[in-house]
């Protein structure tokens, strides 16, 4: 395995001296490809702290570009970024930050079309979107593909975070078989989020990336965390393998992307 560097030796210097991490921890990371979906609220500090802990290779992918409201919650922008495209100045501030990290930017949005090539580049993927179509598309297709997968989500003062393991056994859809009604979907543009909130569920997601990438403790597959903000509280809660789930279940049914929009509710059903 590769040395480290005098400077690298000084810069990870923190991660060196911990307990199973080390010299060779350390070099695992440098060596580990992450795929972050969405770099806003969540995406934000998950890409701030795989950046800083050295993750060699962060692809991200966000098709939208910086709003003014964006920068009351996400950490990564500044007022001159506005109009531009995230993934492209999130790429410019993480390797300004760590020019150990190659960081991919994709411009686009992660869809049934391309969701399974995207995937398959990369060691580990997290979730930082804000929308159900996604979170049940990236689930799906980290099945199919064995690929570990870290989720996130935030409304007004809450969070929740969990993580698919490769092959599911749980995945997304056995915590959440259907999605709930459209116009019961909670929104934050018209309900809120406090601007931390997406911090530290977005912290939590890092830490957990980080811990999956290390070989170290014990992860979230099968169990869903729960963080009311006001109450400053945690809720674990165990999350069971559903049987009939027609992706990770006893006899699967789906075995490739959906229209998840559909699926959800979002979008009408096309006519056969």
């Amino acid at each position: 395995m590769f040395p480290l560097s005098e400077e690298q030796i000084r810069r990870y210097a923190r991660h060196i001296v911990l307990p199973g991490v080390g010299g060779r921890g350390q070099r695992r990371l440098l060596q580990s490809r992450v795929l972050l979906i969405g770099v806003g609220g969540l995406g934000s500090p998950i890409a701030l702290y795989l950046a800083a802990a050295g993750v060699g290779t962060i692809g991200i992918i966000d098709p939208d570009v910086v709003d003014l409201s964006n920068l009351q919650r996400q950490v990564l922008f500044r007022t001159e970024d506005l109009g531009r495209p995230k993934a492209e100045v999130a790429r410019e501030r993480l390797q300004a930050l760590n020019p150990d990290v190659q960081v991919i930017p994709y411009v686009t949005r992660f869809t049934a079309a391309n969701a399974r090539q995207l995937v398959a580049d990369y060691d580990l993927i997290i979730d930082g979107s804000d929308n159900f179509p996604t979170k049940y598309l990236a689930s799906d297709v980290c099945v199919w593909e064995r690929k570990p997968l870290i989720w996130g989500a935030i409304f007004q003062y809450e969070g929740q975070v969990s993580m698919v393991p490769p092959g599911g056994r749980p995945c997304y859809r056995c915590l959440l078989p259907t999605p709930p009604p459209p116009d019961l979907i909670p929104d934050c543009q018209q309900a809120g989020v406090l601007g931390a909130v997406p911090g530290a569920i977005g912290a939590l997601q890092a830490l957990e990336a980080l811990k999956w990438l290390l070989g170290l403790g014990t992860s979230l597959a099968g169990r869903l965390l729960v963080f009311d903000g006001l109450r400053a509280e945690w809720l674990s809660v165990q999350v069971e393998r559903r049987r009939d789930c027609p992706v990770c279940g006893d006899h699967p049914t789906l075995f490739e992307p959906i229209d998840y929009e559909v699926f959800c509710g979002l979008a009408p059903r096309t006519p056969a």
